[in-house]
């Protein structure tokens, strides 16, 4: 197991992206029963959060939101922050393509700009912020089918690609983050099929047993966090602690 702080307790400050989100909601949750001090963001007001968790405007679509909960942090350091926020189905129904001949600039740019652009936003604002001294992680939701050697099944190409380039910006930031946060850790997560509104449309023929609600996600994701290290930096890791292929 990992060294945790001098109090015993890791993480101290956790901060979730997308806490309107099913996976997003869950994991703030899971880490305020934990008694963790969490701050969740979200464009409205999240549902069905503990009073607990303390809330901050979060649009994907605005870096000056971002940028706000930096400076409001003013010098705290968030040793977890999670980036729970994505999308598979945009919201005027442009779905995954099932073929090239369906990709659309609009619809691709969009996916990306959600799915990639976004974290690295995040990335970008959130990471001076983790402490040097002591474990710390950046974590964003991946999924499998954006690896590129396990890719048997072609299809999806927005969606994919997105999750592709995300990976790879995280690979980016655990490299260029270890010279500066030795103890660090950048990885992507993959939750499994969750039942929020992401998946539904996606659910015909899924076998028994593999739709996890949000909160036994969460519960599989934060043991995840909690088992990696420096040395697995920069990959993807699903909910059993597996890393998925490059």
């Amino acid at each position: 197991m990992h060294k945790k702080n001098d109090d015993g307790q890791w993480p101290r400050l956790a901060l979730v992206f997308g806490a309107g989100g099913g996976i997003g909601g869950g994991l703030c949750r899971a880490l305020a029963a934990r008694g963790v001090e969490v701050w969740g963001g979200s464009r409205g007001a999240a549902a069905d959060l503990p009073p607990q968790v303390r809330p901050f405007a979060f649009d994907i679509d605005r870096e000056d939101t971002i940028a706000a909960l930096a400076a409001r942090l003013e010098g705290r350091e968030p040793d977890l922050v999670l980036v729970a926020s994505g999308v598979l189905t945009l919201a005027d129904g442009a779905g995954p393509e099932r073929s090239f001949r369906a990709v659309d600039a609009r619809v691709m740019a969009r996916v990306l700009h959600l799915n990639t652009i976004g974290p690295a936003l995040v990335a970008r604002h959130i990471l001076p912020l983790l402490p040097r001294r002591r474990r710390a992680m950046f974590a964003a939701l991946s999924a499998r089918v954006g690896s590129i050697g396990d890719n048997r099944l072609g299809g999806w190409h927005s969606y994919r690609a997105s999750k592709a380039a995300l990976n790879m910006l995280l690979k980016n930031f655990a490299i260029e983050l270890a010279r500066t946060h030795p103890q660090a850790v950048v990885a992507g997560l993959h939750p499994g099929t969750v039942d929020t509104g992401l998946s539904a449309p996606f659910r015909k023929g899924l076998p028994d047993g593999q739709l996890t609600d949000p909160d036994t996600c969460a519960a599989n994701l934060l043991a995840v966090c909690e088992r990696l290290r420096p040395e697995h930096s920069g990959a993807v890791f699903d909910w059993r602690g597996e890393r998925v292929p490059d």
